[in-house]
């Protein structure tokens, strides 16, 4: 149900500690339960992918995660919704896992707000609601989001949550492709054909200006 791109989520976090020597299973715990946030995220993953000396053990990638979660921190409620979506080290449940994830989008985490989107588009979770999938989506997609700006630009395209627009979802879908959407790129044909020689050409300049200015907040 879940696209694996959540999953970089949870694991994207723990680049605090890659810059510094090799720390021991045993350390991390340490920090954490001192509530260094770093070790707690980093002990939260390490259990989740059975990694840096840790077995993998879900139960316990939850519990620091919940830890983190209830003291505010988006990433780790993103995390814990995609647990309880799964049923990984605690009960499947989806409306706990809407719960996490709407904490998490109001602070403006992609991941949790395209989470929010895809449930409200298929109606798994939640009551389908094509406005609101749209909502979540953009803004997931404006955050950068490949997988929601693709699926942003095929509501928009088809008029499905908000007016139709062939245009800007055709743009949205190209902005997906020019970062590497395998299923984006595949999707540009079909679309291409509902618009003519000037709307191709000034959609697919804005996305282009759009990876320029991408490129320009990563250097």
């Amino acid at each position: 149900m879940w696209r694996a791109s959540a999953l970089a989520l949870l694991l994207a976090a723990g680049s605090t500690f890659a810059a510094e020597a090799p720390v021991t299973l045993q350390e991390l715990t340490r920090r954490a339960e001192a509530g260094e946030r770093g070790a707690m995220h980093a002990l939260a993953e390490s259990y989740y992918a059975g990694s840096n000396g840790a077995e993998q053990d879900f139960q316990r990638a939850a519990q620091w995660y919940q830890r983190l979660a209830k003291n505010g921190d988006a990433r780790a409620q993103t995390s814990l919704g995609l647990m309880y979506a799964r049923g990984y080290g605690v009960p499947k449940n989806l409306a706990e896992a809407f719960r996490w994830w709407n904490f998490a989008a109001i602070q403006n985490d992609p991941g949790a707000q395209y989470n929010l989107g895809l449930g409200y588009s298929r109606g798994e979770g939640v009551p389908a609601d094509a406005e609101r999938a749209v909502r979540w989506f953009r803004e997931a997609a404006r955050r950068g989001h490949v997988q929601a700006q693709h699926n942003l630009g095929l509501l928009l395209f088809e008029g499905k949550g908000a007016a139709r627009d062939p245009q800007l979802g055709y743009y949205w879908v190209r902005v997906a492709a020019l970062q590497g959407d395998a299923m984006a790129e595949e999707a540009l044909p079909e679309l291409r054909k509902a618009l003519n020689a000037r709307q191709l050409r000034d959609a697919d300049a804005q996305a282009e200006d759009w990876m320029k200015q991408q490129r320009k907040l990563v250097q």
